[in-house]
């Protein structure tokens, strides 16, 4: 409308400013006041830092091997014992029969001699039917008994092979648990010195950086620094500004302000 003043609100330059303020990302860069630092502090800092995190890692994965180990041996175990335990009771199962089938040719046998001093025809054709019932069964029996035993045969090798297997893993968890115990000094060792070496080379770091990087690398390990590759943030791939870049060059510490990793140029 004619006239209408299109001026913007008093309030709204100083509103700006302060969403600005609030909203746009800084770089944590140190003041040209603080002393600046060898880019080689860093990077051997990260070297150290990198190189305990995988010793560390190896002395935990020891304990884990042998504990493998012993968990291998007791699925082996567990597992002959159940082919041991199905083999005993295959057996068990023959013996039976084979008491049954002994219980049969003594009915047999005294069916026959029954069957000679039979006082009847009628008698001397049951006894004879029943002989012919017993011999059937008999022969059932036999037949059953020699399956039963060839399947306590067959299982056998199934047995000798468990148990080979058993040898072959305790073999295998003593090798590793022996290997464990005379690496895991070592790596102690190593841990040690370069952990000595880590706090040689974090003392040259001015005081006003030095309790903000431990607190990180108390967090993060060896996530508490990244170079910058690239132009950007080895850590979070945040792009670090040429100004920036210039700063970190110069030996300024500067913290990457989306994820907080120490950066540092990499040897070029």
């Amino acid at each position: 409308m004619a006239g209408k003043n299109r001026d913007s609100p008093p309030w709204t330059v100083p509103f700006l400013s302060l969403y600005f303020t609030l909203f746009t990302p800084r770089w944590n860069t140190m003041s040209a006041s603080t002393p600046s630092v060898s880019l080689d502090v860093f990077r051997t800092l990260h070297r150290i830092h990198r190189q305990l995190t995988d010793l560390q890692e190896q002395l935990d994965r020891g304990p884990r091997h042998v504990s493998a180990g012993q968990s291998s041996i007791k699925h082996r175990e567990e597992e002959l014992a159940k082919l041991r335990e199905k083999t005993k009771s295959m057996r068990v199962a023959a013996d039976q029969k084979q008491l049954q089938l002994k219980g049969i040719e003594e009915k047999i046998k005294d069916f026959r001699r029954k069957l000679n001093a039979a006082a009847s025809n009628r008698e001397y054709q049951i006894l004879k039917d029943q002989i012919a019932a017993d011999e059937m069964a008999k022969s059932v029996l036999e037949d059953e008994i020699i399956e039963a035993l060839e399947q306590v045969d067959q299982f056998q090798p199934k047995i000798s092979g468990s148990e080979a297997a058993l040898a072959a893993t305790r073999d295998k968890a003593a090798k590793t648990q022996a290997e464990v115990q005379k690496q895991q000094p070592l790596l102690r060792a190593d841990i040690e010195r370069l952990t000595a070496e880590l706090r040689r080379y974090e003392s040259e770091l001015p005081a006003t950086v030095r309790e903000t990087y431990q607190r990180r690398a108390r967090q993060k390990g060896e996530d508490a620094l990244a170079p910058v590759v690239d132009e950007c943030c080895g850590g979070c791939n945040q792009q670090v500004p040429i100004n920036v870049q210039a700063e970190i060059r110069l030996g300024h510490p500067t913290f990457c302000k989306t994820c907080g990793r120490l950066l540092y140029l990499p040897e070029a």
